[in-house]
């Protein structure tokens, strides 16, 4: 079953803009290594799904994933040979607005080298440029203070 919202106030939405880079989530905060997007798309649940995949598969029961991503806006589509007018298609698939900076998946729990061939892996099924990224401070959350 692919990821989707349990339920959204409208069935449809506007197309948008997808500019600027990623204000928020850009830094590896739950794993130890992350997958970051170098550049701007949108990805469909079954492409995030895809890569999900692929990363478990490769670490093989070792190690915690967590996807950092939800599809959350609808991409409508009309019938094939359909004439023009008679308003906006029907809800098609979902996907994930992804800017530039953007943390995609984070891993722990398996060796440096494991994690960026697992998430190198799970690079090829996305379609958007991305770089493997280390968190800053490996251990704990606090900044100590040196007087």
């Amino acid at each position: 079953m692919p990821l989707m919202p349990k339920r959204t106030k409208y069935r449809k939405m506007q197309k948008g803009r997808n500019r600027g880079k990623a204000s928020r989530g850009t830094q590896v905060t739950d794993g130890e290594y992350g997958l970051q997007a170098t550049g701007a798309a949108l990805i469909k649940s079954n492409q995030i799904e895809a890569a999900r995949i692929a990363l478990t598969r490769y670490i093989k029961r070792g190690g915690k994933v967590w996807i950092k991503i939800f599809p959350d806006k609808p991409i409508t589509k009309k019938p094939a040979e359909t004439r023009m007018g008679k308003g906006k298609g029907a809800p098609e698939y979902w996907v994930a607005r992804v800017k530039p900076g953007r943390v995609m998946f984070e891993i722990e729990g398996v060796t440096e080298d494991i994690a960026k061939e697992a998430l190198r892996l799970a690079a090829n099924k996305l379609p958007v440029s991305s770089k493997f990224v280390a968190r800053e401070n490996k251990v704990g959350g606090e900044k100590v203070d040196e007087d």
